[in-house]
């Protein structure tokens, strides 16, 4: 049996949502052992002078715990 954690993260870019999706996976992957999957809560955009500068994505993100060692 395994126990999996979420967490929140949120990554920006300013190329398209899908960057932002990527590089949000590739640097939670980086942190976090046993990364399983991820859900697109959120996404936005911000905005300068009524043109889009950065995309925004907030993930929550599973990682299954490593078993506890006697």
């Amino acid at each position: 049996m395994s126990v999996a954690r979420i967490t929140e993260i949120s990554a920006t870019s300013s190329t398209s949502f899908e960057d932002a999706i990527q590089t949000g996976i590739a640097r939670a992957a980086q942190t976090l052992r046993n990364v399983e999957g991820a859900w697109v809560k959120e996404q936005r955009v911000r905005l300068d002078n009524g043109q889009i500068v950065d995309y925004v994505v907030n993930l929550q993100v599973t990682f299954v715990l490593d078993d506890a060692t006697s």
